[in-house]
């Protein structure tokens, strides 16, 4: 999750949801919001609460990815960061399959491995044979580190098969790699042509998205090769005629998490977090182009070197209506006659907005929604980072499809300790709300 700064609007909505009288599980519901917000719909399940301190070893639930056993939907996994945490499995009923730690410092000076972003290969082409991995951008060490998925294996069906010398992903040297400005945010493609896999990773505090190719290492092990980086803009000339760069830390600049592919036509989006959402190709050739823009798009702010929070100024009006920095979680929620959604976590203000899929209608704006409580027990999401949808049958829990999304500030909590964990919801729910 990214510094919050009183240049970003944060509203916490806590929608009271009637839980399901005489059942262990909670009742799923979708209803309309009241005037001028958005539909909601409630999770089914959350998994165990993770907490981001010495006790709870750094764990901070950051990103799901949704793998579907074929040959047994109802036994598909749910793979997420954890940042210092490692990685989380979960079966579709949220409860812990694995655990996998980070890797260690280099040294005692160095940055731990911190996990930030998972997603899916399938069927990648090793020196032992195909397999089905989950790949995982390793912030601490500015690397990618890949996970063999072996559903019924002893143990757990995760194996790292991690190249030891896999390089640093944007980082010359350790040094660099204990600045942090290093692999942050992750989406994997295959090219259909070509048949060829790659990960697309953008860097921590920068612009920059950088374009990997995941080659086969001896041993059924995975490497990866730099294609080609790009950067997207850091400044911006707003319609008035000035240059405008959102407020932030000195020396940072308006850094991209959030990024998914569209298998169908290779076209790539990636979340500026205080820009918007950019829609190019996923080779990173051809001209970027922002499918929307944030609400405090343009806004000018002070930063303050003693609260480390930003002062913004007046709003000249210039950005845009439906999504609030940051923007997080971008997943696509495809529909088999080539239509959906792209979704976009609006961590601003607590709610998900969903674009058309298809490029002929421009990624035109389709509505969106609210995940919020189920019961008492069972809270909704607040600043989400991360967000996952299949839609694909998995078994009699979700026979519509599942959304997994990340909760910043799971209720009811645990005093001051920071929490946060992750909520299945109902996919069927989802398409509901947005065709109303």
């Amino acid at each position: 999750m990214t510094r919050p700064t009183t240049a970003r609007s944060l509203v916490l909505v806590v929608t009271t949801a009637l839980a399901a009288a005489a059942l262990a599980v909670p009742a799923q519901a979708h209803h309309r919001g009241s005037a001028g917000s958005p539909p909601v719909v409630t999770p089914r399940a959350e998994t165990p609460v993770l907490h981001d301190d010495d006790a709870g070893g750094n764990a901070d639930a950051d990103d799901p990815a949704i793998w579907r056993n074929a040959a047994a939907p109802g036994r598909s996994l749910v793979i997420a960061t954890a940042k210092e945490g490692g990685l989380r499995v979960y079966d579709l009923d949220a409860r812990p399959v694995q655990s996998i730690a980070a890797p260690p410092a280099a040294g005692p000076d160095d940055a731990p491995g911190r996990f930030n972003n998972v997603d899916l290969v399938q069927g990648l082409r090793l020196s032992t044979g195909r397999a089905d991995l989950a790949v995982t951008s390793d912030r601490g060490h500015d690397r990618l580190r890949f996970y063999r998925i072996d559903r019924d294996r002893p143990g757990g069906p995760l194996t790292d098969v991690t190249d030891p010398a896999a390089p640093a992903v944007f980082s010359r040297d350790q040094a660099e790699v204990n600045d942090q400005r290093t692999a942050y945010g992750l989406a994997t493609w295959t090219d259909p042509a070509s048949g060829t896999s790659f990960a697309l990773v953008s860097r921590r505090e920068r612009t920059s998205i950088t374009l990997l190719e995941l080659l086969p290492a001896a041993g059924g092990k995975v490497t990866y090769r730099t294609v080609r980086t790009l950067d997207l803009p850091a400044t911006f000339r707003l319609p008035d005629g000035t240059s405008w760069a959102p407020c932030g830390e000195p020396g940072e600049l308006p850094q991209v998490e959030g990024m998914v592919v569209d298998p169908a036509n290779g076209t790539l989006y990636a979340g500026q977090e205080d820009i918007g959402i950019w829609r190019l190709r996923a080779d990173l050739t051809g001209t970027p182009r922002l499918v929307d823009k944030v609400r405090e798009y343009g806004v000018p702010g002070v930063y303050d070197e003693e609260t480390e929070e930003c002062t913004p100024g007046a709003d000249p009006g210039f950005g845009g209506t439906r999504i609030s920095s940051d923007v997080e979680g971008l997943t696509l929620l495809t529909e088999s006659d080539g239509d959906g959604y792209l979704l976009a976590s609006s961590q601003g203000d607590n709610t998900f907005a969903a674009y058309d899929r298809e490029l002929a209608d421009h990624n035109e704006y389709e509505g969106g929604f609210r995940v919020a409580p189920a019961s008492a027990a069972l809270d909704g999401s607040e600043e989400c980072d991360g967000a996952a949808a299949l839609n694909a049958p998995l078994g009699s829990k979700y026979p519509h499809g599942l959304l997994v999304v990340q909760d910043g500030h799971d209720a009811p909590g645990d005093g001051d300790r920071p929490a946060t964990n992750f909520k299945f919801v109902d996919l069927g729910l989802v398409l509901t709300a947005l065709d109303d």
